[in-house]
């Protein structure tokens, strides 16, 4: 049957384009409002555990403040007891009650700087589910996000020793992506890398799109051993679950380091793993850049 001899009249053809639109529209709608849903339920989770985190210090600078003001109130009752006595030996016996004070005090007073520090870090971490510090495609933290959580991690090393390590994935031949599949291919699968790395790190990790087709993650109190298991394990899921793969480069900061000596190390593990055949993970250990080994004993689930 010929086609082209079917005659529709206009308002019926006008009619049918109406509702095509509108189911399209509708579609769309929905997909995008599951998109926020998801969006929202992991930042949910996320500010569930700054709270936690934010109450864990609290109860602690607590109980430090309790003890520390029952030692104040012990050491006036010992000046008051011996206000009236003249004895050299009895005050220098108060003399040294009050040096022995001033070490938990001091001790304490670190613990209240420590704790503004937790405290910040925690806020950086609320502040990076607005949209001035999420990524517009892939709704992870970008790049001024990014930053910002780098300079805090660097602080809180610096201040307290806290080691932390961060890692580099790159979709392999994505450039080949984008010209055979089309653009809008090539932004899914970026949807779609962004919500396995997001889904498999910890509530305490900050995922960041750092570039075109890179992500990078932020891993706190994590040596580097650690974060070459995890970035190995994430790796291998990418490529289960989708019809790319992609590289990676893991390293942990060190005193030297300042935010883009420890990215560009990283970056250097990275292009060993891109040189030495791609899908797979290297690790920068200071004085060289080794592949992360497969077969080592995963670490727990976040």
């Amino acid at each position: 049957m010929d086609l082209t001899a079917i005659h529709i009249p206009s308002t019926v053809a006008l009619a049918l384009v109406a509702i095509l639109g509108y189911l399209f529209g509708r579609r769309s709608r929905l997909v995008e409002q599951a998109r926020e849903a998801e969006q929202a339920r992991r930042e949910l989770k996320r500010a569930k555990t700054v709270a936690r985190e934010l109450e864990s210090i609290s109860e602690q600078i607590r109980k430090s403040l309790a003890t520390h003001h029952a030692s104040i109130a012990r050491f006036k009752d010992r000046v008051t007891e011996l206000s009236g006595q003249q004895k050299e030996v009895a005050w220098q016996a108060l003399c040294n009650e009050a040096e022995d004070m001033l070490k938990p005090t001091l001790r304490l007073a670190a613990q209240i700087a420590h704790a503004y520090d937790e405290i910040r870090q925690q806020t950086n971490h609320l502040m990076a589910f607005t949209e001035l510090r999420t990524d517009s495609l892939t709704r992870v933290s970008n790049r001024r996000a990014l930053d910002e959580c780098l300079e805090n991690m660097f602080s809180l090393m610096h201040r307290y020793e806290q080691s932390f390590s961060i890692a580099i994935f790159d979709i392999d031949h994505f450039k080949r992506v984008n010209d055979e599949r089309g653009h809008v291919q090539g932004d899914h699968i970026l949807q779609r890398v962004a919500r396995i790395i997001d889904d498999n790190v910890r509530d305490t990790d900050v995922v960041a799109r750092y570039g075109g087709e890179e992500f990078v993650v932020v891993m706190p109190h994590t040596p580097l051993e650690g974060a070459g298991i995890f970035s190995e394990r994430l790796r291998g899921k990418i490529a289960a679950q989708l019809d790319i793969t992609v590289s990676g480069g893991v390293a942990q900061a060190i005193k030297a380091d300042t935010p883009q000596s420890l990215i560009a190390r990283s970056d250097a593990a990275l292009y060993g793993a891109k040189a030495a055949g791609r899908n797979r993970v290297y690790q920068h250990t200071q004085g060289d850049i080794e592949p992360v080994v497969a077969n080592e004993v995963p670490v727990a689930t976040p």
